[in-house]
């Protein structure tokens, strides 16, 4: 069954390699979306794909890679919408 989750991430998340983590591990896992930071110094991440799938991503996004020091996360459900192609970094 497909989901969407919406993902906000806060901490230490811009500059250490958050979006190219979550591009790789989206693509391992067959995941479509995007990704990207906001002025606030948050990232973003729409995450779209089969429910376990999706739910990994979640589960990773609030650890994030190594250089991360996520300090607080949030996020919704979606109703998938099947618009994207791949998982991308927006800008």
């Amino acid at each position: 069954m497909k989901t969407r989750a919406r993902v906000r991430v806060f901490g230490r998340v811009q500059g250490v390699l958050f979006r190219h983590y979550t591009v790789a591990m989206a693509k391992k896992l067959g995941i479509s979306g995007y990704v990207r930071n906001l002025d606030d110094g948050s990232v973003e991440a729409v995450y779209e794909g089969e429910k376990e799938a999706v739910g990994e991503m979640i589960e990773w996004s609030k650890k994030g890679p190594p250089h991360a020091q996520v300090t607080s996360f949030r996020f919704t459900w979606e109703e998938p919408t099947d618009e994207f192609a791949d998982f991308t970094v927006e800008y």
